[in-house]
């Protein structure tokens, strides 16, 4: 009985550093999940990082459990060597694009290229970013329909993004030689300023065998606007040009017919400019992409008055406290229905 007695007494002495290093991983792991999860506001995209971070504890922790275990060292080499054997074979089964994905997904996390809803070219695609997710980034193209593009396809990509603050539109012509390049920038500059752009130039680009390539360009500030802006400066060459008297027409054709007998090809009517139209056919095309950019607008600025509110809590009276209190919690819960409504349409 002694014996027995004292073999008990002896595991566990030898269990001690097992159980202790238990018990406190588990209430290591019991703080970190309040601290990186606790809070219920967080999206998905949020919660994601947080969620790999807690994984690479497990798995920390379920070795040093191992380690610490009171075995035989070659029994604690086998099992140590069969944890290493999964998870290489964890990784080894996974899709390499997938992690090659979420690699570049952190990248692009930490260097932020672009936002949501900013312009952005990447080769043929050009649309404007409605979501950026961990393992591609959705797109809403002219025609309004949305394109993925995995976010290792973007890394490898030169990523051209419109600025915010504005950005130069252009339209590219070509005319005669029988046209002195002076009268054709005069008028190419009236053109831009009847459509309102900034700081209007012309350019030109080629003088081929039959004709002189010209560039109209000009900053547009209200980017928001650009393929409408694009649409009204190429109506409005033409209106100015037509007014003037000058036509606009294939080098071939010119080439091809007689000036001095044939009617210059100027079509018919009034070339008074149009009635200003109102509607925007960008807030149809790019209706997502739109929504999306007022919803992070929404949850930044919520973001900044929780952390402002908390400071405040912190340093208010008590009498005040509980008014900020109340406007925190209500601030919060605004702040986490954003979030749901945002991973639905996930």
């Amino acid at each position: 009985m002694q014996n027995l007695l004292e073999n008990a007494v002896a595991v566990g002495i030898s269990l001690l550093p097992f159980l202790v290093l238990l018990i406190t991983l588990i209430l290591v792991l019991f703080v970190l999940h309040k601290a990186l999860l606790g809070n219920k506001s967080l999206s998905l995209s949020q919660k994601f990082p947080r969620q790999l971070i807690l994984l690479l504890v497990y798995i920390v922790s379920m070795v040093l459990l191992v380690v610490s275990l009171p075995i035989d060292s070659s029994i604690r080499n086998q099992v140590l060597a069969l944890i290493g054997v999964l998870l290489s074979g964890v990784i080894a089964f996974s899709s390499t694009s997938i992690v090659s994905n979420v690699m570049a997904g952190i990248v692009m996390r930490i260097t932020q290229p672009f936002r949501t809803g900013d312009f952005v070219r990447v080769s043929t695609h050009f649309g404007r970013v409605t979501q950026k997710g961990l393992f591609d980034t959705e797109m809403q193209t002219e025609q309004r329909d949305l394109i993925h593009l995995t976010n290792s396809y973007l890394l490898s990509q030169p990523i051209e993004v419109v600025r915010s603050s504005g950005t130069v539109i252009s339209v590219n012509l070509s005319l005669g030689y029988d046209l002195h390049h002076s009268r054709i920038e005069k008028l190419l500059i009236k053109a831009a300023e009847k459509v309102e752009l900034n700081e209007p130039f012309v350019q030109i680009i080629a003088l081929g065998d039959f004709s002189i390539s010209y560039r109209v360009s000009g900053l547009l500030t209200e980017v928001k606007s650009m393929i409408t802006a694009r649409s009204k400066l190429m109506a409005s060459v033409l209106d100015t040009l037509h007014d003037d008297n000058i036509e606009i027409v294939s080098p071939s054709y010119m080439n091809q017919r007689r000036l001095d007998d044939l009617p210059a090809v100027i079509a018919k009517g009034t070339t008074k400019a149009p009635a200003p139209d109102e509607s925007n056919p960008e807030d149809m095309i790019f209706d997502k992409a739109e929504e999306a950019e007022g919803r992070e607008k929404q949850v930044e600025t919520l973001q900044e008055q929780v952390a402002s509110l908390q400071s405040q809590v912190k340093e208010a009276s008590a009498d005040e406290k509980t008014k900020l209190q109340k406007t925190l919690e209500s601030k919060q819960l605004k702040l986490a229905a954003l979030h749901k409504a945002e991973d639905k349409k996930k």
